[in-house]
């Protein structure tokens, strides 16, 4: 008898690389707006940073139940079931857009007066509603198109959504650039320019991956019939599946606006450095964490084919070894950066500089227990133990880290070193029951199929 074969280090290289660049260009693209609306001066900034805020509440839960879409698509896949698979992607795409367009009229219906109320003069506050308001076709084209991405990534075809923004960020960037500042006889429409641009991107975007899904995946559609005998079951179920998901990255990103928010009472040079530090951390990041989502899928799939457990083993053990591999190209990246913090940062006081350098020993030494409890976490949700991981993540956030920076900030005043470190507690907090629950093996028998 032929023994089944695992996947090995280069099928979950195939699917992340093409993962990680998405992930990059998605968190750049904010970057280089700003670097558009700088010349406009502080108050456009403002005006960009307060609609971007408001507006980022809603990609935020969109971005959250894609990822479940992710997961689920991958078990409908590993199943080959195309009922299953038309189930995954219709109620996906119901969900995500109901979110959209609720997002939508929540924003045209309360976020005038909360601009109103934190816009420092009545300029930023109404170039602020006009960002918003264009943007809402932003976050109407991203819930159609992060659901689309996240059934091609579920599917194991992570390079369209990458060619996807391959096309849609120079044209956001040439357009922005066009609309923001009125060159080559665009009209100079300031911050609202910015989002115009944005929304022209979006919109492209989200109509290429349709007709990517349209000719791929086509026949999916035709299959009779759904995987819960019916839609509003079959809804209902998925539903089921992705609300513990979409509540982790919730979470998540409740917890880091409190901190930051904590921060704000350090000294001028610690607030600095820990605001500072953030974007390096999601960006650099990515490499170790689009490894363990693509983990994550592959473990879908093979529980989608009912895979025995030595054969899930294997495949785990060479994903580790690379999730190790991922973790210390992440802290040589770190490495580098506070190296070379004279270039990067020359303005910076020195002892803003000293703070970040002192940040090293945590950035890389954290790479590895974060990197091993993604392995673990994203394992467990694609074998549907959706919930024990949200109680993981949500407890050590609100019950540890965020208490704890509050303590450490508010009532001792301790260090930045001693605040960052906290993020490194908080993994090894994690890291235990995370392991444990794997240690158990029983999610290697679970029917993702139900």
């Amino acid at each position: 008898m032929t023994a089944i074969s695992a996947p090995g280090a280069r099928d979950v290289f195939a699917l992340a690389w093409p993962m990680t660049l998405k992930a990059l260009f998605l968190h750049g693209t904010v970057v280089i707006d700003g670097l558009l609306v700088a010349p406009l001066g502080e108050g456009a900034l403002a005006a960009m940073g307060l609609a971007a805020a408001l507006g980022g509440i809603v990609l935020g839960v969109i971005f959250a139940f894609s990822h479940a879409m992710q997961i689920r698509t991958a078990q409908a896949y590993g199943v080959g079931d195309p009922v299953f698979l038309k189930s995954a992607l219709v109620s996906g795409l119901a969900i995500s857009v109901s979110i959209g367009v609720g997002g939508v009229v929540v924003i045209n219906l309360v976020a005038g007066a909360v601009v109103d109320a934190l816009a420092p003069s009545v300029a930023v506050a109404t170039q602020a509603r006009t960002y918003l308001a264009i943007f809402s076709i932003v976050l109407l084209g991203e819930a159609i198109g992060q659901c689309i991405a996240s059934y091609f990534n579920g599917c194991s075809q992570t390079k369209l959504p990458l060619l996807g923004y391959l096309i849609s960020v120079p044209i956001n960037i040439v357009a922005s650039l066009g609309l923001i500042h009125g060159l080559w006889g665009l009209p100079a429409m300031g911050v609202a320019g910015a989002a115009t641009g944005s929304a022209i991107a979006i919109s492209v975007q989200t109509v290429v991956w349709l007709a990517m899904l349209a000719r791929r995946h086509g026949p999916v559609f035709q299959s009779v019939g759904w995987r819960n005998d019916t839609l509003a079951r079959t809804a209902h179920r998925h539903l089921t599946f992705a609300l513990p998901i979409a509540a982790t990255f919730i979470s998540a990103t409740l917890a880091t606006h409190v901190c930051s928010l904590i921060y704000a009472n350090m000294s001028l040079n610690a607030f600095a450095a820990m605001t500072l530090i953030a974007p390096w951390n999601l960006l650099a990041g990515q490499v170790a964490m689009q490894w363990t989502q693509a983990t994550g899928i592959l473990v879908a799939q093979l529980l989608g084919k009912r895979t025995p457990g030595p054969v899930l083993d294997r495949f785990l053990s060479r994903a580790w070894r690379g999730a190790f591999l991922a973790a210390g190209i992440v802290a040589a990246i770190f490495l580098v950066m506070c190296l070379s913090l004279d270039r990067i940062y020359p303005d910076l006081e020195p002892e803003t500089r000293a703070t970040l350098f002192g940040f090293l020993p945590i950035l890389m030494v954290i790479q590895f227990p974060r990197a091993t409890n993604a392995i673990c976490g994203n394992t467990l949700r694609a074998a549907g133990d959706t919930v024990y991981v949200m109680h993981i993540f949500i407890w050590s956030q609100w019950a540890f880290r965020v208490p704890a920076t509050a303590l450490f900030v508010l009532t001792f005043g301790l260090p930045a070193f001693w605040v960052f470190s906290l993020f490194l507690w908080e993994e090894i907090v994690k890291f235990l029951p995370f392991h444990r629950r794997l240690r158990r093996g029983d999610w290697k028998q679970r029917d993702v199929a139900a």
